[in-house]
């Protein structure tokens, strides 16, 4: 009798310590403790709290396993400091799982220069053996528009023009005083100088630049889109 009471007792701890409720409160107290964490470089709360066997993707695109991710945590250099504050969680908690999605607003000084950026992260906590770790991070930057310049209106006469992607596939280029604009499909947009050559559309990502040929004159407009060119070639 006594040795299956042991038995039961025994039993229900593993239960127990099998499952260990957590809210999303807790969640978001973790997550700032690691991003806390990030500035002075402090491992702990990065051994803590990410599983042996996780998966981290980083907003570039980076694939980390744990070794990998606590060795990426070191203290900012000399001359640098920010924090990053979580905002907006969102949480589903079923079970052993439990997702938190949030944004990540980040605040960054180098030499007395102020920056500014914001992420979204949704982080994969998974329970095991009474102990609640991330098994998966994912994070992604938003995107934000380039730094308005001064555009000269002297070279707009250059950019002003048709230009042809395929037959039958045309968008155009027309000035309005100190404004650029490009048109296609009835759809009308400002094109915002980043540099005087150098142009984008509010809230799209990617970059329009016109392209001088060797006599001087431009023949093309680009359309870059991450790192890539889409060629629209100006029509006589």
């Amino acid at each position: 009798m006594k040795l299956a009471l042991i038995k039961f007792l025994s039993a229900a701890t593993v239960v127990c310590a099998a499952d260990v409720p957590i809210t999303q409160d807790e969640l978001v107290r973790r997550t700032q403790e690691l991003y806390d964490a990030v500035v002075p470089g402090n491992q702990e709360p990065w051994k803590k709290y990410f599983a042996d066997d996780c998966i981290f993707a980083d907003e570039k695109g980076r694939i980390f396993d744990k070794p990998k991710l606590i060795a990426d945590i070191t203290p900012l250099p000399a001359g640098y400091s920010g924090m990053i504050k979580i905002e907006n969680a969102q949480s589903r908690i079923i079970g052993n799982t439990a997702v938190l999605s949030y944004d990540g607003d980040e605040s960054e000084t180098i030499f007395g220069q102020d920056l500014k950026a914001r992420y979204h992260i949704t982080d994969t906590w998974l329970q095991r053996n009474g102990n609640w770790q991330i098994i998966a991070s994912q994070a992604h930057r938003y995107y934000e528009d380039a730094a308005v310049g001064k555009a000269d209106p002297k070279k707009f006469a250059d950019f002003i023009g048709t230009y042809e992607l395929a037959p039958g596939q045309t968008r155009s280029v027309s000035g309005e005083g100190d404004k650029l604009f490009v048109e296609r499909k009835g759809k009308k947009e400002q094109l915002l100088p980043e540099t005087s050559e150098l142009f984008f559309r509010k809230g799209v990502e990617g970059r329009i630049l016109f392209r001088y040929a060797a006599n001087g004159k431009v023949d093309a407009l680009i359309d870059r889109r991450n790192n890539e060119d889409v060629i629209w070639r100006k029509m006589k």
